[in-house]
């Protein structure tokens, strides 16, 4: 998903790392779900698999929310669209630790991806503050 940027915005870091964070996250969650998607033994699928998908939407949701509070012009709106950056780091974050609990051989990629998320988390701390 390509996000056409106008001239007047400037593609931060936290941008470019949101947009990392995107490509990380579809990949790991594409290895993953291959890994999940047979059934169980019972029938049931497994239900770590959701979790392979909220992790896709909500790094989908990173560089716009970054967007939109950059393009805002009053500071309750920044800040509003900052705590929801905010709110899908945590969420993606979780998401993370809940797969690494699921029967995949990518657990590893789980990983990689958790400590993009904390390199993304220390340039959201110094965006926010400029806000």
């Amino acid at each position: 998903m390509a996000t056409h940027l106008p001239n007047k915005f400037p593609q931060t870091a936290l941008y470019k790392k949101a947009e990392e964070i995107f490509a990380l996250s579809r990949r790991v969650s594409e290895y993953i779900a291959h890994d999940l998607a047979s059934l169980k033994e019972d029938g049931m699928e497994d239900p770590h698999i959701y979790f392979t998908g909220d992790i896709v939407q909500q790094s989908t949701n990173l560089a716009p929310e970054i967007l939109k509070a950059e393009s805002q012009l009053f500071s309750e709106a920044k800040h509003k669209h900052a705590a929801s950056v905010a709110r899908l780091t945590n969420l993606l974050y979780k998401n993370c630790e809940r797969l690494e609990h699921s029967n995949s051989n990518g657990k590893e990629f789980l990983n990689l991806l958790r400590y993009e998320l904390k390199k993304f988390r220390k340039l959201q701390r110094t965006w926010m503050l400029t806000l």
